[in-house]
């Protein structure tokens, strides 16, 4: 008999309590994450075939599968459709991952697998084991990594850090009063790499912890503190909305590239563009017409008289670059653009 203790859809984990009469052996996890090189043994029940046993070597130690705030292990040993959740054992016969995933075009083993390391496995099987579910700390914003242009629209020295394109409400983040265009750029202390490293510390955390958010807005580094929420499932993601618009700033037409007209209708609120340059950096940045300028450096922009004086001042502080924050249908971004030189 089979009883389900919980289930984590973020790792593709479950754990099972098994009631019979048979004695199972247990298996240790691996405290060593092992090294890209080193051989493993892929385990599981490929078409039914059951106890199918591959090898092969660890092809990076973490890569990033858009599954969850986690990066995975990848692995070269044949891993077919019934491989998942099988373990990966590494020569000492510890488990150093769980089969989770495969890169296929064909939907057979091509030599590229996923697997869930070890660590991150342990930690949730404690929970579910504990209590049946995983909590993992929530901020409650969207984010994006900070490239070269971002870095120097916000006067930052390197591009390291997260740039806050959205804040959800109702949210910790909004509560705490994070605003859309805030770089972050440590948690307690901790240095933010980029927006990956930000969800992955903050996931981390308990829910109802309390952190220290560095940021940067503006010209001005403040800290926030804020009282992280539990992370929430699909359907509660899906009621959420993006906070209201915030304050924001603009840019030089000449400099940027771009025809602008007042918005008009439900584009009213920002600036609507209507021509690119197709030799500019805007246009290169994937502007286009009908994209509706919303911020310019954190400032509302109404006019194209409004992004024009927002490049002066911006252009007064000796930057590069500007950051807009941009509505291209219903997604809004935040779009590094560099000055042309005058």
């Amino acid at each position: 008999m089979r009883l389900i203790i919980g289930v984590d859809p973020r790792t593709d984990l479950a754990l099972l309590k098994i009631k019979g009469n048979r004695t199972f052996k247990p298996v240790r996890f691996a405290t060593n994450p092992g090294r890209v090189g080193d051989w493993v043994i892929a385990v599981g029940n490929p078409f039914g075939l059951g106890g199918s046993v591959t090898a092969g070597i660890i092809s990076a130690a973490s890569r990033d599968i858009g599954s969850g705030p986690y990066d995975f292990m990848q692995i070269d040993a044949a891993v077919n459709r019934g491989n998942s959740g099988g373990p990966t054992f590494n020569l000492d016969g510890e488990v150093i991952g769980v089969n989770t995933a495969i890169y296929s075009p064909s939907g057979g083993n091509v030599g590229i697998a996923f697997a869930v390391p070890a660590k991150v496995a342990g930690e949730v099987v404690t929970q579910l084991k504990s209590g049946g579910t995983v909590s993992r700390g929530w901020l409650g914003v969207k984010i994006q990594n900070v490239d070269d242009d971002t870095a120097a629209s916000l006067g930052l020295g390197e591009s390291k850090g997260a740039l806050v394109s959205e804040v959800t409400v109702p949210g910790p983040a909004a509560e705490a009063g994070l605003k859309s265009g805030d770089a972050i750029l440590t948690v307690n202390g901790q240095k933010v790499a980029d927006s990956r490293d930000l969800a992955r510390q903050i996931a981390g955390f308990s829910p109802g912890s309390k952190v220290d958010v560095r940021i940067l807005r503006g010209q001005k580094e403040q800290t926030i503190s804020v009282k992280l929420g539990t992370f929430p499932s699909a359907a509660q993601l899906a009621k959420a909305e993006p906070a209201a618009k915030e304050e924001p700033k603009t840019t030089a037409l000449d400099q940027l590239g771009l025809t602008l007209a007042p918005g008009t209708g439900p584009n009213k609120e920002g600036v609507l563009i209507t021509d690119v340059d197709s030799s500019s950096n805007a246009a290169q940045k994937g502007l286009k017409s009908g994209d509706v300028i919303l911020e310019v450096g954190n400032v509302a922009v109404k006019s194209p008289d409004d992004v024009a004086n927002a490049v002066k001042e911006i252009t007064k502080l000796g930057r590069t670059a500007v950051l807009m924050r941009v509505k291209s249908g219903d997604q809004v971004r935040l779009v590094p653009v560099q000055l042309k030189k005058s």
